[in-house]
């Protein structure tokens, strides 16, 4: 192979790189009703055997992790709180943790999640 019949291979995965990046820095979408509710049936889904129906860190599974699951209503969340740093835990997942990446799922799915994780997290403030 030459290196000439290399170079459309080479053009090719930049522009995929490129297309990928660009995805990615879209801004989130618009928080509605029927989002929040695919990211509650995603998270019951996906999240509530690690950490529990109310994202206290007490599923079926957490007893069997270490570390623990995060309780998501009341612990600082390791790479922020803010919805695109949500997303991002949710889609490439915590290294060292349980909690694996979800990047698998459709970003319409993702961002569900990230917005219904944060409506557990307001609970807190809702219930002072």
């Amino acid at each position: 192979m030459t290196k000439t019949s290399r170079f459309p291979t080479f053009l090719a995965a930049a522009a995929a790189i490129l297309m990928a990046s660009a995805a990615r820095a879209a801004p989130p979408p618009k928080k509605t009703a029927d989002l929040v509710a695919k990211g509650r049936a995603s998270y019951e889904q996906n999240c509530a055997a690690c950490h529990g129906d109310k994202g206290r860190g007490d599923g079926i599974a957490a007893g069997a992790l270490q570390p623990k699951p995060r309780n998501l209503v009341t612990e600082k969340f390791s790479h922020g709180a803010a919805p695109a740093q949500v997303f991002a835990t949710i889609e490439k997942g915590i290294d060292g943790t349980s909690m694996t990446p979800f990047g698998h799922l459709p970003a319409d799915e993702r961002w569900g999640l990230t917005y219904y994780v944060l409506d557990l997290r307001g609970a807190k403030s809702a219930k002072k």
